[in-house]
């Protein structure tokens, strides 16, 4: 019983019999009424033949004759204040009396079940209208044994006929449901077990059917979210070995870097006037070189660094991080003086330095940049007149390697200047966007809010 389709038939075949008890209840009751109307006809028929005889009297022989026939020890009948009787013999005593005129459709079903486990010899009475002609009430006398037989036989064959239509319809439909349900269903298991032991094989997925229904539905669902698991974990593969080359290269560029820099220092002493005027760009790039490569190692490694979290006037972190932007952008730096966050110098200036570049390489030529205080926070507000994010942008919006506005673009810009935000306990999240330009906003707590 453990599997769906044996469940089915045998809850096919119980539903069926339980239809055929429904039916079963008013057939015996209807047995038992033809059963009773026919021996009525008879009756009826048989006091017409003693009227029509000569004086009204047949022979005692022939009375008995018909009364076997009838199934009755007496027939009594009355019309028209006239009555008439056929007997030969006083009947025995009667222990019960039916009076079919006043049976219900209750009544009639409860005595009909009575008469299936009724034992013994009983002599009743049934009073009644004729069947042939209402105006003459019929009285029979006769043993309620033959009904009884009667109903029990009745009942056996309906039996037998439910059983055997229970079971060709359980069948039938067992078939269908089988075809149907349970063999899709059983389909839709096997694949997921057979996919969860080797996703990334691309032959495990699925193969949706055609069908409309709701097991169509749910092929269609399974086949698009295994190919969605699927793309997930080859895109999670390909940034592990993307990771790894990553570590590697940054690891040896940092030793690369380090050298140069050993160099560079020498360069500051040399006599050449030209080359100590440059010496301090140099070494300023190769610090900034060191210190993106470390960057780089610690998102991928996810080896976060501490934060020096302390109060950092915000106009001139702007100011700084907007020092020399790509393509010509100039930066609007609306920010009061007396506004501060609570925040790393280095990494609010790197947070709002990849919005600024992102804008600038988008196509922005002017940035505005504003903040105000607003419910204990600082909410930093950056705006550009850039042509507005593309859908493909937007659908995946602060992933890393997806949410690029621009051919060639990583998208990290944004993903880390996400991860900065809420390390600081803020957020960063985009307020608009259109043909007319982009903002977006960094919510940063305010210095008060971290020092209680």
């Amino acid at each position: 019983m453990k599997s769906l389709s044996a469940r089915l038939l045998v809850l096919t075949v119980l539903f069926v019999m339980l239809a055929e008890v429904l039916i079963f209840l008013p057939s015996v009751a209807r047995f038992r009424e033809t059963w009773i109307a026919d021996r009525m006809t008879s009756a009826h028929l048989a006091l017409l033949v003693l009227e029509s005889s000569p004086h009204g009297m047949i022979s005692d022989e022939t009375a008995q004759e018909i009364l076997d026939f009838i199934g009755a020890r007496g027939v009594a009948a009355r019309h028209d204040d006239m009555a008439v009787s056929l007997m030969t013999s006083m009947p025995p005593a009667v222990e019960e009396t039916v009076d079919l005129a006043a049976e219900g459709p209750v009544t009639m079903i409860s005595e009909a079940l009575a008469a299936l486990f009724r034992e013994g010899e009983r002599i009743v009475r049934i009073v009644g209208p004729s069947p042939r002609d209402p105006e003459m009430q019929l009285e029979l006398v006769m043993d309620e044994a033959p009904l009884n037989a009667a109903i029990l036989a009745f009942g056996y064959r309906i039996l037998l006929l439910s059983l055997t239509i229970s079971v060709l319809t359980a069948f039938m439909v067992f078939l269908v449901l089988r075809r149907q349900l349970v063999r899709p269903l059983k389909r839709l298991t096997w694949n997921m077990i057979h996919f969860r032991e080797r996703p990334e094989d691309q032959s495990r997925a699925i193969r949706p059917s055609k069908r409309s229904d709701e097991l169509g539905v749910a092929e269609r669902e399974l086949s698009a979210m295994q190919t969605t698991i699927r793309e997930a974990l080859t895109q999670r593969r390909h940034l592990a070995a993307l990771g790894t080359a990553v570590a590697k290269i940054n690891h040896d560029l940092r030793g690369i870097l380090s050298s140069a820099l050993v160099v560079s220092d020498r360069l500051e002493n040399s006599e050449d006037p030209e080359v100590r005027r440059i010496a301090p760009g140099l070494l300023d790039a190769i610090d900034r070189a060191v210190a993106l490569c470390t960057r780089t190692l610690n998102y991928v490694g996810r080896n976060e660094t501490g934060l020096d979290l302390k109060a950092v006037p915000l106009a001139p972190a702007v100011e700084s991080a907007g020092f020399g932007l790509p393509n010509g952008a100039r930066l609007t730096n609306r920010v009061a003086s007396q506004i501060s966050v609570f925040a790393d110098r280095d990494q609010l200036a790197r947070m709002v330095g990849n919005l600024l570049r992102n804008a600038a390489e988008a196509g922005a030529s002017r940035i505005e940049v504003s903040a105000e205080a607003r419910d204990g926070n600082i909410v930093i507000e950056i705006a550009d007149d850039g042509p507005g994010l593309p859908p493909r942008a937007l659908d995946n919006l602060f992933k890393p390697f997806e949410g690029s506005a621009r051919a060639g673009g990583s998208g990290l810009g944004l993903s880390i200047a996400r991860e900065l935000a809420r390390d600081h306990g803020g957020d960063l999240s985009l307020e608009r966007t259109a043909a007319d330009g982009t903002v977006f906003i960094i919510t940063l707590p305010a210095m008060e809010q971290r020092q209680a």
